[in-house]
């Protein structure tokens, strides 16, 4: 409903739907629910920021005694709750509709909001949703913070819902090494909603890392009416597994290389006469006899 003057008595906003006695004399176990009124799944209401929007729920006693109620109100941020009263008795088989008013405070962001009215008797609460919108342009902003991968490849950041409605964001992940792309997991929904100005913390495991590599890992989130943000982490990979067959192909390529080294070396060097052959080699000097 619109809003509109909730300055009324408590006692002219309360109706009866149908009238008991006080009291029962057979008096059973009290049966009792909450909703809103007309059978609703849950209560919707919308105006601007500062305005005053009413609306009612019904507590119906289904029970063989009179029941007593609390009513009170809970919803985001500074928004108010006054219900036309706060305990009423509801008669056996009897239906009371009680008024509620929500105060909008008046530097309120346009977007949704979530809150509920509390009735609360004989040991137990039920909860009724109201859905607040306060109009006025809506702004759809999401960024992604303090993106980092730690030493077991599992990726972590932050979203946040930087505008005035609810977001729905979807991920993509990509990460891409020395000899090529090494991750890549297409844009996907993810288990949750943001609520304006809410900030979640979340994380990416990435089981199948590589065990040697150095990457750079990109994320991209999306969300409908235009949000969206990129980011990105480096990370290196060098596990002790890795290191020791790195090693190991290293010293067998060091001691090919050595081998092929030294038999060069002895293609290269000229070759000395067998003994025989210089003992028959006639010297220049002394000549032939």
């Amino acid at each position: 409903m619109r809003a509109r003057d909730v300055a009324a008595p408590a006692a002219a906003l309360l109706c009866l739907a149908a009238s008991a006695p006080a009291a029962v004399a057979d008096a059973g176990p009290a049966a009792w629910t909450a909703g809103p009124a007309a059978g609703r799944p849950y209560v919707y209401l919308e105006g601007a920021a500062g305005s005053v929007l009413q609306d009612t729920v019904s507590v119906t006693n289904s029970g063989a005694r009179p029941v007593t109620v609390r009513i009170s109100g809970t919803g985001d941020g500074a928004f108010a709750f006054a219900p036309a009263a706060r305990g009423i008795t509801v008669p056996a088989r009897t239906r009371a509709d009680v008024p509620f008013a929500v105060t909008v405070p008046a530097d309120a962001a346009p977007g949704e909001r979530t809150g509920a009215v509390v009735v609360g008797a004989a040991g137990r609460e039920v909860r009724v949703r109201v859905h607040l919108r306060v109009s006025g342009p809506r702004l759809a902003a999401l960024t992604m913070e303090r993106v980092r991968v730690d030493h077991a490849g599992t990726v972590h950041y932050t979203l946040v819902n930087r505008g005035n409605t609810v977001l729905a964001p979807r991920l993509s992940v990509r990460a891409d090494g020395v000899l090529g792309t090494v991750l890549d997991r297409p844009a996907r929904a993810l288990p949750l909603t943001l609520r304006p100005g809410e900030r979640r913390t979340l994380t990416e495991p990435w089981p199948d890392r590589p065990a040697l590599d150095a990457v750079t890992v990109r994320l991209r989130v999306t969300a409908d009416g235009g949000a969206g943000a990129t980011a990105r982490a480096d990370a290196r990979f060098a596990s002790a597994g890795a290191l020791g067959v790195l090693g190991g192909a290293l010293l067998a390529t060091a001691a090919v290389a050595w081998r092929a080294s030294r038999a060069l070396r002895r293609r290269r060097t000229p070759a000395e006469p067998p003994y025989e052959e210089q003992l028959l080699t006639p010297s220049v000097a002394g000549g032939v006899r």
